[in-house]
């Protein structure tokens, strides 16, 4: 499928030519997305990595204080296993761990500049 589609294409195609199986999936980029999206943390990281780039585990635990260390650990797992996130675990002293988005991470910052354009005309 191509990527550049127009917004009409794009209805057309999602309205036309995507079929729902009986257990109500369908093949559709929209429903992938929001799947790999899920949970109650993954975008509220995703963007205070795009915000402020790589960052220690302590650091993202300062800019999301509600989260906590298990639910961090969780969703940081996810986002490696997505491919939305690397690792890296620097043998040093003191040790540290450094999360970094992956171009495929990098990738959202436009539809998080989207959804902030929404957020300020409708909230």
């Amino acid at each position: 499928m191509k990527l550049d589609l127009t917004y009409d294409e794009y209805l057309h195609v999602i309205r036309e030519e995507f079929s729902i199986s009986p257990d109500n999936t369908g093949q559709c980029a929209v429903t992938d997305v929001l799947s790999v999206m899920q949970g109650k943390w993954k975008n509220h990281v995703l963007f205070t990595m795009c915000r402020y780039g790589t960052l220690r585990f302590g650091e993202l635990k300062k800019y999301l204080p509600q989260i906590t260390n298990t639910a961090l650990t969780n969703t940081l797992r996810e986002l490696e296993e997505d491919g939305l996130i690397t690792r890296v675990q620097f043998n040093e002293i003191p040790p540290h761990v450094e999360y970094t988005l992956t171009e495929k991470g990098e990738d959202l910052m436009p539809i998080y500049y989207e959804i902030f354009k929404w957020g300020v005309k409708h909230l």
